[in-house]
């Protein structure tokens, strides 16, 4: 039942209830978060933009696969970090899924913009992981390591309440267990100075989301 409102005795005109604000809060952070996506993949555009490059990785480098790779996985944990901030209903898994969104988001932008300044296309010729030693067996169903199934983000998408917050941190924690996999195999392959620096700063920030993850879901389950 809403909250009765009352005429303000100072202004005569009704104030909004404490619900409308919740409401009001909750879209107003949703548009926040999604203009600071775009306003972080501008960043990571112009942040590749501006890296000196004195090699060119070719079509078939460990460079231009991990990062034709790496932006299908994180476009995936953009999507469940949004999804997380708007419906979740723990404050925590609302603040861990925009900062993944954001952060993930970010690093799309340089990546894309590292193969376009080698002059290579977004996709290439070689199979899924086939930069990295033994990667394609890794791919399940077209799948890299940690990516949840079509399936599973189905069940995402659908979740309410309580479920959602679990299945989030769960899904999540795979994701990132995965990519974690992924750019150790870039920093053992690697001799690139800039792409070795930004694997390594997703490496660091995923790790101590990773911790995150793993104390919500352990403190919401009980």
């Amino acid at each position: 039942m809403p909250a009765p409102t009352t005429l303000d005795s100072d202004t005569g005109e009704t104030p909004v209830t404490e619900d409308g604000d919740r409401v009001s809060a909750r879209r107003f952070g949703t548009l926040a978060v999604a203009l600071a996506v775009v306003v972080g993949l501008l960043l990571g555009y112009a942040g590749g933009l501006l890296t000196p490059r004195l090699t060119r990785p070719g079509d078939a480098s460990v460079e231009a696969g991990f990062a034709r790779d790496m932006t299908t996985h994180h476009a995936q944990a953009v999507e469940m970090g949004l999804i997380a901030f708007q419906r979740g209903t723990d404050q925590e898994v609302r603040t861990i899924g925009g900062d993944i969104a954001l952060a993930q988001q970010g690093d799309i932008g340089a990546m894309q913009t590292w193969l376009r300044s080698w002059g290579l296309d977004p996709t290439g010729s070689q199979p899924r992981m086939a930069w990295m030693p033994d990667g394609t067996e890794m791919v399940r169903d077209g799948l890299m390591p940690g990516m949840a199934t079509p399936e599973q983000m189905t069940q995402l998408r659908e979740a309410q309440g309580k479920e959602l917050d679990v299945l989030f941190l769960d899904l999540m924690i795979k994701h990132h267990i995965g990519g974690i996999h992924m750019v150790d195999a870039l920093l053992d392959a690697s001799d690139e100075p800039d792409v070795v620096q930004a694997a390594q700063t997703m490496k660091n920030t995923q790790q101590t989301e990773l911790t995150n993850l793993q104390n919500a879901l352990k403190r919401i389950r009980g």
